[in-house]
């Protein structure tokens, strides 16, 4: 099968493209013919040996597929050959064929396409549990999102109307918040020209806004503190401006503020080093039972037009240099994604 392989840790001209065996499903595991892999910035930190999880090389990146199941492992049950999938996977994505656990296969409706699927095994998933099971949001408060034209603000923006929040989209340039508003952000804010707190405030009534949703980090981060609400919720979901920012205590005390850890793969049981214990499957299991239900409600979701997993670009293997280059530049809207 071809696939893009990653020889070394550095630039993502050390990718490349080549003939690797096709890889068999181990118990518990199914085989994939990969029909759109996500491009994403976790991957390419990977690439580049940024990321805290450094698989062994050489390595084939690409954590986010979705195609067609065409072999099962030993012990699968509930899926079969043939079935349309998204998944998530640690590695191996960005292949003809790909294996990953059969946990996280979320078969999708026939009327989703394969690029589509890629934005649900994660990002999908991961606004809507940081927003209903970590941070509570309720109908009628207003969500902040900061990088709102990006896959991860674009998904929480849908999930957040979803959900009846009133949601402010900050982001960088017309197309972006074109493409917020379009996703349902009722009100913008162009981030490199305004003045964020100002403008939340002139918003909110000087009140603030309850939540907030923030894959930037760096000066948006602090940003937020000045302009969140009295016993408002902060997420810090990433940091795409590539600066982890230091929380003063003192703003979380006077306006008591929770500022909330979320990490989507401790629902799906990634990240184990060792085999769990008794306690600690079951402990995944009702997590997984989470996720499940959760994937459901936004399958059911996009049938119904509420999201609609906006696609930046579709790009064959050996165009991978232009579709990571969306990510650095800064310049996606939505999520571009490789078509083995």
């Amino acid at each position: 099968m071809r696939a893009l392989v990653c020889e070394a840790y550095g630039p993502l001209d050390n990718l490349k493209v080549m003939e690797r065996e096709k890889p068999a499903p181990g118990p518990g595991e199914i085989l994939i013919r990969v029909g759109a892999a996500g491009i994403s910035f976790a991957a390419m930190l990977g690439v580049q040996g940024k990321h805290q999880n450094k698989p062994p090389l050489p390595y084939v990146p690409g954590n986010e597929m979705a195609g067609e199941i065409v072999a099962l492992g030993a012990g699968v049950a509930g899926l079969k050959v043939g079935q349309r999938v998204a998944m998530a996977v640690s590695q191996g994505a960005y292949a003809e064929y790909a294996v990953g656990l059969a946990a996280n296969a979320v078969p999708i409706p026939d009327v989703m396409p394969y690029a589509e699927a890629t934005n649900f095994p994660t990002l999908y998933p991961t606004a809507y549990g940081a927003l209903k099971w970590k941070a509570d949001l309720q109908p009628g408060e207003v969500l902040l999102i900061h990088g709102a034209g990006g896959g991860s603000g674009l998904t929480a923006v849908e999930v957040g109307r979803a959900m009846g929040a009133t949601v402010i989209a900050a982001a960088g340039g017309a197309d972006k918040l074109a493409a917020a508003r379009e996703a349902g952000a009722e009100h913008l804010i162009d981030s490199r020209s305004e003045d964020l707190r100002a403008r939340v405030l002139e918003i909110t009534g000087g009140r603030g806004a309850d939540v907030i949703y923030d894959p930037v980090g760096g000066t948006a981060f602090d940003q937020s503190l000045r302009c969140v609400a009295p016993e408002g919720r902060l997420i810090p979901m990433g940091f795409a401006s590539g600066t982890i920012p230091q929380i003063p205590a003192n703003i979380l005390l006077v306006k008591n503020v929770t500022v909330i850890g979320f990490y989507y793969g401790y629902y799906n049981g990634w990240g184990g080093k060792a085999q769990p214990t008794p306690a600690e499957a079951a402990g995944i299991a009702r997590r997984r039972d989470m996720v499940r239900a959760a994937q459901a409600e936004l399958m059911r979701w996009f049938v119904a037009g509420k999201v609609k997993a906006t696609i930046a670009g579709r790009f064959p293997l050996e165009e991978f240099r232009a579709a990571f280059r969306l990510i650095e530049d800064r310049s996606v809207v939505g999520k571009a994604v490789l078509t083995p």
